[in-house]
C-alpha cells in the first residue's frame, strides 16, 4: 500500500525569518497565509502544494524547490517587475526552466511543462 498524500510543501530555510519572509512575500506576489508557529511563515493551497518558510540558522541557504508553472515568460516577467532575476534559462522539448536565488542562497526553480504534458493525476 503506498502513502495517500493531499499536499505538498516545499520549504526555504532562511536565518533572518522577518527578511526571508518578507523577500518571499515579493516572490509570491503576496502576504504570507499564516505563521502558525514561531519561525515558520506559509502560503497554502497553491495548486495541491504550498510554500513554507523556516527560520533555521544552522540549516538556512541549503534548500532546493521546483514550482510548476503554466507559463515562464509570465512569471519572468512578474519577478522582474519585482526587482527579482532568472537565471539559467533553458528550453526544449522538456519544456522550460529557469533558477532564482534568494538573499539566504535557497534555489528555485521554476518549471513550465512542455506542450500537451499531462501529469496523469486527473
Amino acid at each position: 500500500m503506498s502513502i495517500t498524500v493531499q499536499g505538498i510543501y516545499a520549504a526555504a530555510i532562511v536565518e533572518d525569518f522577518d527578511a526571508g519572509v518578507a523577500w518571499y512575500e515579493r516572490f509570491m506576489g503576496r502576504p504570507a497565509d499564516d505563521t502558525p508557529i514561531p519561525g515558520m511563515a506559509q502560503w497554502r493551497n497553491m495548486g495541491g502544494a504550498g510554500l513554507q518558510v523556516w527560520e533555521e540558522a544552522e540549516r538556512a541557504g541549503q534548500a532546493i524547490m521546483t514550482i510548476v508553472v503554466p507559463d515562464l515568460a509570465t512569471e519572468k516577467a512578474r519577478l522582474a517587475a519585482a526587482g527579482m532575476e532568472l537565471i539559467n534559462e533553458a528550453s526544449g522539448d522538456f519544456g522550460a526552466v529557469a533558477q532564482l536565488i534568494d538573499p539566504e542562497g535557497n534555489r528555485i526553480n521554476l518549471a513550465e511543462p512542455p506542450r500537451g504534458f499531462v501529469d496523469g493525476s486527473e
